[in-house]
């Protein structure tokens, strides 16, 4: 699933828009301080809240630009309301998500943050993974 993730990933990574997003400042301490493991703890969490409903509340809205590592993810993996989940994941609006694809989104959302985040946690696409936390 990782190679067909990280071309997923490199994909999204090519429309103007979301080449933008990147971790800096606040968003890329906040990664580099809390570590993979509380980061995917952290996005399971967001996603529950504000993006499996069926409906969600502000669709489209929800997600802000900054002040969380896992928002800026959400922006660059087009994961970050129910018409974006459709368009570049296949995932139907107007249902609430599975737990599979829950797992799913949160995995494309960290393994962003992985590859944004290579230098600071040793651990590039394609290498061991290792948890700071």
């Amino acid at each position: 699933m990782d190679r067909s993730l990280d071309q997923r990933l490199d994909r999204i990574a090519r429309h103007p828009f979301r080449a933008k997003f990147h971790l800096r400042g606040r968003d890329r301490a906040t990664a580099e301080l809390s570590g993979p493991s509380t980061l995917r703890w952290h996005a399971y969490d967001l996603i529950a809240k504000r993006l499996a409903p069926a409906e969600p509340y502000k669709d489209g809205k929800q997600t802000p630009y900054r002040g969380h590592p896992v928002f800026v993810a959400q922006h660059a993996t087009a994961t970050c309301c129910r018409t974006c989940l459709q368009r570049w994941h296949e995932i139907p609006k107007g249902r609430e998500l599975s737990r599979a694809e829950r797992a799913y989104v949160v995995e494309v959302i960290c393994r962003w943050i992985e590859r944004e985040m290579a230098d600071a946690w040793g651990a590039g696409p394609g290498s061991a993974r290792e948890d700071r936390t």
